[in-house]
């Protein structure tokens, strides 16, 4: 029997590798003659790194650069296996993870690192990207990665604007000429399964700004200062991007990466490509994939929804197991042979994500159990 074994993380306790390796072993256990291959899956958001450089054997680089909060950290960048594509993931260079509850202020945060480490791997001589944005602690419109990567945003007096969320309502003047021109020479293509608009009520902002510590002054500041800073780039560039799907992931830098040709697309439909996972599915008998919860908004772009899609397309069986089961799970039953929950009985969720590996171990040897009689 092949099997194909794709989970995503199961945030807060597993990576997408650990909880496909507590599958297989499961598998294993009562199956030991099963061709078993595990591809963590991510969607953009923390684990895209690690998931596409195991996938691809691929290498690791690190670099210096601004983090978060202005200072200096030491992060990493990827190289695909096929030598030619980076792959950066937001959330190791201006992660909400990276910046202390006490801190966390969308006001004083910046994606200027992101900028940085772009030119990195474009003085490396790379002209492919592949970004993650999942996980930022920003919302500067991509501010400070234009900024890095050479575009003038100067203020009333003629200066330039300091590269942090607060700034972006000074910005008066916009001058994209002087972006580095090598920048012309890159493709990026941006892993997220966020559709919001850079403003509004459903933008960067209104959405996502609250759980990276602004308050609701701060959202509205934040939300009319991205229109203004909209406003400007657009007239600059004489295109605009603004209402465009995605444009307000991580902060408005889905919006950033518009304006120099990036393209947006699903996170774990591009990773799903990059791993070779449609030609792997084909010639599986079963798929197995997972996430921390399941509900309705699986279908929407989430990693076991775009597997279970992908498996029904190739006729080929595929059972979700998660943490837990949430409103609207049902729906799922479309595309998946059998939805289940990895706890054995009540328990809290602290509980749960403390045994995460050894619950989601057993749910997949009761499934063996099934399959091979």
């Amino acid at each position: 029997m092949n099997i194909i074994v794709a989970p995503d993380s199961f945030k807060g306790s597993l990576t997408s590798l650990e909880a496909g390796s507590a599958i297989k072993k499961g598998v294993l256990s009562e199956i030991p003659q099963a061709n078993i291959e595990v591809i963590p899956m991510a969607d953009g958001g923390e684990g895209t790194l690690s998931t596409l450089l195991f996938a691809t054997k691929g290498s690791r680089f690190k670099v210096d650069v601004m983090g978060p909060l202005g200072k200096r950290v030491e992060t990493q960048y990827g190289v695909l296996g096929n030598g030619d594509t980076v792959v950066i993931e937001m959330a190791l260079i201006s992660g909400l993870p990276m910046v202390p509850e006490g801190q966390r202020n969308p006001l004083y945060t910046t994606t200027f690192g992101i900028g940085e480490v772009i030119l990195e791997a474009i003085n490396s001589g790379y002209r492919k990207f592949i970004i993650g944005l999942g996980g930022s602690a920003t919302n500067d419109g991509g501010l400070g990665m234009l900024q890095a990567l050479g575009v003038t945003f100067l203020n009333d007096y003629g200066h330039s604007v300091r590269p942090f969320g607060e700034s972006v309502s000074e910005v008066t003047i916009v001058d994209y000429s002087t972006l580095d021109s090598r920048v012309k020479e890159c493709s990026f293509q941006i892993a997220s399964d966020v559709e919001n608009p850079l403003c509004g009520p459903n933008g960067a902002s209104a959405v996502f700004g609250p759980q990276k510590g602004a308050d609701q002054e701060i959202v509205q500041f934040l939300d009319k200062a991205l229109s203004k800073f909209a406003s400007l780039v657009e007239k600059e560039i004489k295109t605009s991007f603004a209402e465009v799907e995605g444009a307000g992931a991580a902060g408005g830098l889905g919006f950033a990466f518009l304006t120099i040709g990036g393209e947006i697309v699903s996170g774990a439909k591009l990773i799903g490509e990059a791993t070779g996972l449609k030609d792997k599915i084909l010639k599986s008998d079963l798929v197995i994939t997972g996430e921390g919860q399941s509900d309705f908004q699986t279908l929407f772009g989430k990693v076991p929804g775009y597997i279970g899609k992908l498996a029904f397309e190739q006729n080929v069986n595929a059972v979700l197991i998660s943490g837990s089961l949430g409103k609207g799970y049902e729906k799922l039953y479309d595309y998946f042979l059998s939805c289940d929950s990895i706890s054995t009985g009540p328990m809290s969720l602290q509980e749960s994500m403390l045994n995460a590996e050894e619950l989601l171990y057993k749910k997949a040897k009761n499934l063996a159990r099934l399959l091979a009689r």
